[in-house]
């Protein structure tokens, strides 16, 4: 998905926040708080799937900010 941010280990240490399909890395942060904190701040401003990932690379959690459709009418 391409309309999504993730948090991801970078292999040389510290903690990545990029946009999915991106070439480049939006941030590069020495913590993964850090970096989660960033990341949900820019998810949310640009109403993307937000995707924290785990040491290992696994999927550790997602949210939605702004993405969800609406199924209950009101």
């Amino acid at each position: 998905m391409s309309n999504s941010h993730h948090v991801v280990p970078n292999p040389d240490g510290g903690w990545d926040v990029t946009r999915a399909s991106a070439l480049r890395v939006s941030r590069h942060l020495p913590t993964k708080k850090e970096a989660v904190g960033v990341g949900r701040t820019i998810s949310r401003n640009q109403k993307t799937e937000f995707v924290i990932h785990r040491k290992d690379g696994t999927i550790e959690r997602k949210n939605r900010h702004g993405n969800d459709p609406r199924d209950v009418a009101g």
